[in-house]
């Protein structure tokens, strides 16, 4: 059995993973900021810790699937998210650099501006609007710097088992008849089963690099709303309003890019993964849900 690492295990993702791996030839080392049943505690900021854990486990595989996610709340926590989502990367990548572990990263479409009118390619300039973006650009720059055998694979608007939109839709739903939600903010809406599937492709392989990693199609946040009512059978009605108009109903909304539509362009230039539409795979979550 090959070990793998897993760090923020009991997030979306990685709960996703956990599913994924589960009766492969890998063999999971679960961890996260706080000890759980089955896995394991690991500061990933704390770079002495994660040293010790990397030597001990030695590790086929690291997979990152930990970040600091909460968007408005980092403009107040600068420091905090620069530690979780650049320093935590960072020690990872000197930790399987020493011991010859491939490092699986998971990054965002936030690490771009959002104002291209084409979908972003992994070679287009990034420009990141927020605190957010900018630290996860930055734990992209130090996995590159100090990773020998690296995947970084930037992912947007993922669901799974956790906190997500379409949760909150759906919880929404059960005591509104309207909801107000962003039209003019475009993206793809990613299921952690389809990203955990991509990842789980690039694991044995040599095609190191950076990919991004979404379902295919894009839609606005008002689109992804309607469409979750649609297939849930909710009567709930969308509102669409501009994003200035939400920054006035929540001033301490902080910016976000309008446009974060990602091209799976490395896989399809370097091999055959191919991801489900995201209409296809939000009516294979919701079997789950409703």
């Amino acid at each position: 059995m090959k070990k793998i690492l897993l760090t923020g295990s009991n997030g979306q993702l990685g709960r996703a993973m956990n599913i994924e791996l589960s009766g492969t030839e890998y063999e999971l080392y679960n961890t996260d900021v706080f000890e759980a049943d089955g896995i394991h505690s690991l500061d990933i900021t704390d770079v002495d810790a994660v040293m010790k854990t990397v030597r001990e486990v030695e590790p086929y595989a690291i997979i990152n699937c930990a970040a600091y996610t909460a968007v408005d709340a980092q403009e107040k926590d600068v420091d905090m998210s620069y530690k979780i989502n650049a320093i935590g990367p960072r020690n990872l990548a000197i930790a399987s650099r020493e011991t010859g572990a491939k490092l699986l990263h998971v990054s965002t479409d936030y690490v771009f501006s959002g104002n291209s009118d084409r979908p972003y390619r992994e070679f287009d300039k990034t420009g990141p609007v927020s605190t957010y973006g900018r630290t996860k650009l930055q734990g992209e720059k130090f996995v590159k710097a100090f990773a020998d055998r690296y995947f970084i694979v930037r992912t947007a608007w993922l669901y799974g088992d956790g906190k997500n939109f379409v949760r909150t839709m759906l919880k929404l739903s059960e005591n509104h008849d309207e909801v107000s939600v962003v039209c003019d903010q475009v993206g793809n809406p990613t299921s952690t089963k389809e990203l955990a599937k991509a990842l789980h492709y690039l694991l044995p392989t040599e095609n190191y690099g950076l990919f991004h990693g979404t379902c295919e199609g894009d839609c606005s946040w008002a689109d992804f709303a309607a469409k979750i009512f649609e297939l849930a059978g909710k009567d709930t009605k969308v509102n669409r309003v501009t994003t200035e108009e939400y920054k006035k109903m929540n001033p301490l909304s902080t910016d976000r890019p309008a446009y974060s539509i990602l091209d799976n362009y490395m896989f399809r230039l370097t091999g055959d993964h191919v991801f489900a539409n995201w209409e296809d795979a939000l009516k294979e979550y919701l079997k789950g849900e409703i």
